[in-house]
């Protein structure tokens, strides 16, 4: 942490009427520093995960059907500088004679592209195409994939109109986009979830 980081916090303190000397706050600007090396973190390029791919049918088995993943995330929106955060719901179908990718990939690639000031629009489209670049050998990428991501904004629910709901992004690739009966089977898959 630089001094520079905590003096940018002490006057951010300062401009909304608080006191930095004050006894509760003597820590804070420290603490808001190391946070943001944290919840930032996206914006460092070595802190991008190794995505781990394994060849499909390695084992003599054939994976051609769809695999799923979901969890939570946390951004930051961009225009307000406040978290927005929920669930998103991911899936793909591995090309046969492709990649298949390694379990907890999908949700350390959330996080590390999360970890930024963010729209959800654009968060979206970067984790799929990081991760369809990552299945992709020799002309044969994933048949489909396709990411929602669904997320309370909090510069909507405190601030401004101050209305609960949730906003909800998609990208979708290959045939989750031009087959109906696959896009079909793709949000079923997250209507049970």
């Amino acid at each position: 942490m630089t001094k520079r980081e905590e003096q940018a916090v002490k006057k951010i303190l300062e401009l909304i009427g608080e006191n930095p000397d004050r006894e509760g706050l003597k820590e804070t600007p420290q603490r808001v520093a190391k946070m943001w090396k944290e919840i930032f973190r996206g914006y460092d390029k070595t802190k991008c995960p190794k995505v781990t791919t394994f060849f499909n049918s390695n084992d003599g088995i054939v994976c051609d059907e769809m695999i799923s993943d979901t969890g939570p995330f946390y951004s930051h929106c961009e225009h307000h500088m406040v978290p927005f955060m929920g669930q998103y719901f991911f899936a793909y179908v591995p090309h046969p004679k492709g990649k298949i990718l390694g379990l907890s990939k999908v949700g350390r690639i959330v996080d590390y592209y999360s970890a930024k000031l963010q729209i959800q629009e654009r968060l979206v489209h970067q984790i799929v195409e990081h991760l369809w670049d990552e299945l992709s050998i020799q002309g044969k990428p994933p048949l489909a994939m396709g990411l929602i991501m669904e997320a309370e904004h909090l510069c909507k629910t405190m601030r401004g109109v101050k209305k609960k709901g949730k906003m909800r992004s998609t990208k979708l690739l290959g045939t989750f986009k031009t087959d109906p009966a696959a896009r079909a089977e793709f949000f079923n898959m997250i209507k049970g979830e």
